[in-house]
């Protein structure tokens, strides 16, 4: 059996449990600052944390590996919303540390062009967000952040289950723009 196959078997118990997982980094925490090179609509893309709150708050969600079901099903969600997060400012990004080779590939069919997902092959991104799988050394855990203009983390959201990411970091971005109006 293929490591891919074993994760993904793993991820669908994980979800049928659908046991929250905790990230350390609580809300008022600072957000660490970080630079990235992934993928946007399979075209090569820089980026960088503070340059991105520059524009507005950030959603940076984590995820466990590129082409996974539940992986597949969070980029079509956050897809399906991209629009959504656009129109409120937000910027989007996912990460991984999973198969980074294939994220230009995901970036353009799963996650449809909308937003961008960058390599993290170190885990030195999750690290810093206690974003890693304890289960699965060298990949990312499934937590989903919102980060204000400030720097500070503003929701955060942490399961296995792709199911609620999206609406969660669609409420945190509401809630910081009801606190902080332009």
């Amino acid at each position: 059996m293929t490591l891919t196959k074993i994760v993904a078997a793993a991820f669908a118990v994980a979800a049928l449990a659908a046991t929250p997982a905790m990230a350390a980094l609580a809300v008022g925490a600072p957000a660490p600052d970080f630079r990235a090179e992934g993928a946007l609509g399979g075209a090569p893309f820089k980026f960088h944390l503070a340059e991105a709150l520059k524009k507005g708050p950030v959603v940076l969600y984590f995820f466990p590996a590129a082409f996974t079901s539940g992986c597949t099903i969070e980029a079509h969600n956050f897809a399906e919303a991209a629009d959504k997060f656009n129109r409120m400012g937000a910027t989007l990004i996912g990460v991984t540390a999973g198969n980074i080779d294939r994220i230009a590939e995901f970036s353009k069919s799963e996650c449809r062009s909308k937003f961008p997902v960058a390599g993290d092959p170190k885990l030195r991104i999750a690290k810093a967000y206690d974003a890693t799988m304890a289960l699965f050394p060298g990949h990312s855990n499934r937590t989903s952040y919102v980060i204000g203009t400030d720097g500070r983390i503003s929701t955060v959201y942490s399961n296995l289950s792709a199911q609620h990411h999206v609406e969660e970091m669609l409420a945190g971005v509401t809630e910081w723009r009801a606190a902080h109006p332009r």
